[in-house]
């Protein structure tokens, strides 16, 4: 979760480089890709559902801080995740605060357009992640995350394959502020993109209030005043055990959720790697049907980074070579299934 420690430091030489890719098509996606397969998505009931009400799981990977690792996503990066990995979805990981959006508005939403149009181009769901961790009240980011959101809604309303995440981590917040920002935050892409499914996060960093000695109760009996949301839960399967899993298990069946973000190392996504406890909760969300995106798609010298350091500043991204060990795991688990 607190995953961004030092890394401004360490790449302050390669921090807001452009998009470095290439148009691999202007045509409408292909059938045979998860938005061609699926189209429009959905929240029916607990489920998320394609456009033929089925529920469906989809699998892929969360882009590190845009201001650090915008050099990780290039033409054959962004091919491996789609082709050689099979994924079905982009998070893309849009930090507010650190050195982010913040700092430069106009800069990282054309970063985040891109992304967008690439995501596309390849057939990928998009999901538009507001990475605001500190402060940990989205409320703080209020007026900043409205501009943003109606920006990317306004631009993008017509594509079937955005998802928008509008609260990353909330932390030291209770839930009903929470679900006070949602409520404001919903209206704003509604009137661009009225169909599209949003994501919210919960309290204690996306733990379902885990972690602020709370729990789903909150969310059960106070959910936010809107249809076609979802609610996002986090983990780190070396620090977020047994309490964590039991109260995801009560909450899957009560609420509409998602985990877009995970990792098989601690809750600062590096030390070693509990590939136990990870499948047993990336088990448990296939039995459920419960979508997941992985921390995180870079060459980050911490263990949750999928890549060896430097293989961000090649072109050789399939298959195993430069993957460290959790990433040949989570390639693995999105190819397989």
């Amino acid at each position: 979760m607190l995953h961004s420690l030092l890394a401004g430091a360490l790449l302050a030489a390669s921090a807001l480089l452009p998009l470095q890719t290439t148009p691999a098509s202007t045509s409408d996606p292909a059938a045979d890709t998860p938005v061609g397969r699926n189209g429009q998505l959905h929240v029916c009931g607990t489920k998320l559902c394609n456009e033929r009400n089925e529920p469906v799981q989809l699998r892929g990977m969360s882009t590190h801080g845009l201001q650090w690792y915008a050099h990780c996503l290039k033409t054959a990066s962004l091919d491996a995740l789609a082709n050689d990995w099979k994924a079905d979805i982009l998070r893309i990981s849009l930090y507010v605060q650190e050195g982010g959006y913040e700092t430069d508005p106009a800069r990282f939403t054309n970063l985040v357009n891109n992304l967008i149009e690439e995501a596309t181009r390849r057939g990928l769901y998009a999901l538009v992640d507001w990475h605001q961790l500190d402060p940990g009240d989205p409320n703080a980011n209020l007026t900043l995350a409205k501009q943003f959101f109606t920006e990317i809604a306004e631009r993008h309303q017509n594509k079937n394959n955005i998802i928008y995440d509008i609260a990353n981590e909330p932390n030291g917040v209770s839930w009903s502020g929470i679900k006070s920002y949602a409520e404001q935050m919903v209206p704003v892409i509604r009137a661009k993109d009225p169909d599209s499914v949003i994501f919210v996060g919960t309290h204690g960093w996306a733990s379902l209030g885990v972690s602020d000695g709370r729990s789903e109760a909150d969310i059960i009996n106070n959910p936010v005043n809107a249809s076609n949301l979802m609610y996002t839960f986090h983990f780190y399967a070396a620090s977020h055990k047994q309490e964590y899993f039991d109260a995801l298990a009560r909450a899957a069946d009560r609420i509409p959720l998602f985990v877009t973000e995970f990792g098989t190392q601690t809750y600062t996504g590096d030390g070693g790697n509990d590939f136990t406890w990870s499948q047993k909760y990336l088990d448990f969300l296939a039995s459920k049907q419960i979508g997941w995106t992985n921390w995180n798609f870079s060459d980050d010298f911490r263990s949750g980074a999928v890549f060896k350091q430097g293989t961000c500043n090649g072109n050789d991204f399939a298959g195993t070579a430069m993957l460290k060990p959790a990433g040949v795991w989570v390639r693995d688990h999105i190819r397989n299934r």
